[in-house]
């Protein structure tokens, strides 16, 4: 599978290729390991075997692009590609369950093998969250998934040791509709990085959905970028799916790791 520089001129059939335009628009930056100078496009396809976490992401990106899906829509597209039934998977932040939901339909199975691991510090979060997956699951599904009172940062405390991790989630910020003074912080957030990168498993996906709008939260993405800088490349593949135009948009982190 071939994820190109320029899906814009491969799609429709112009007498130009919009690459001024496309970049103004959007971008999925490479993070390289001890260089900071980031490269915004590469004139050369990069390619992707067929079970790559990041096979399908053009599709997906082009939904985004011509404002057809949101951000966490495009993560959990993403998502899709990653997790199959009966894995493992960790929701870092549960905040209003809507990624903890999406994961409980990816990862269950008839044997209900599959497994949630679902975390926040917030009461209101977690109650949010349950009431969200009682409403919308049968009690099968429901059973996949576990609800944790912890920080992210402690997540090797609630994952037993030896569990294959497909997939963890972080959706940084506040909880949206709660008290917006309480936001995840940066020491935690590295904390739960490093965590998330020792129980992923080969394959698997770390997914980070960032918010920069609020105070502290340009600081916890420049922790992000620095951490997905730093990933040795022979182990890792980082990327960010970022609005050029839109300062204050989400900015979706991918890490994969190989």
């Amino acid at each position: 599978m071939m994820l190109r520089c320029y899906p814009v001129s491969s799609m429709f059939k112009l007498k130009y290729k919009p690459v001024g335009l496309w970049r103004n628009r959007l971008s999925i930056v490479p993070f390289i390991s001890s260089n900071h100078n980031n490269l915004v496009f590469h004139s050369k396809p990069i390619k992707l075997t067929d079970d790559s976490p990041l096979s399908g992401v053009e599709c997906v990106m082009m939904d985004y692009l011509f404002g057809k899906r949101k951000a966490t829509e495009v993560a959990h597209s993403i998502w899709k590609h990653v997790v199959q039934k009966g894995d493992a998977v960790v929701d870092a932040t549960c905040g209003n369950g809507h990624d903890t939901l999406a994961m409980a339909n990816m990862v269950a199975d008839e044997s209900c093998s599959g497994h949630v691991y679902s975390l926040d510090i917030q009461e209101t979060a977690l109650q949010n969250t349950a009431s969200l997956l009682d409403k919308s699951l049968d009690p099968h599904k429901r059973e996949t998934v576990e609800l944790f009172a912890t920080c992210h940062s402690k997540m090797e405390e609630v994952v037993p040791r030896g569990v294959t991790v497909r997939l963890v989630a972080f959706n940084l910020g506040y909880l949206p509709g709660g008290d917006k003074t309480v936001i995840t912080k940066s020491e935690t957030t590295l904390l739960g990085m490093n965590a998330a990168s020792r129980i992923l498993a080969s394959g698997g996906l770390i997914s980070v959905l960032v918010y920069v709008g609020h105070p502290g939260g340009m600081e916890e993405y420049e922790m992000v970028e620095g951490f997905a800088s730093g990933l040795a490349v022979n182990e890792w593949i980082c990327c960010k799916l970022q609005m050029m135009n839109r300062p204050l948009a989400p900015i979706l982190v991918l890490l994969c790791k190989r």
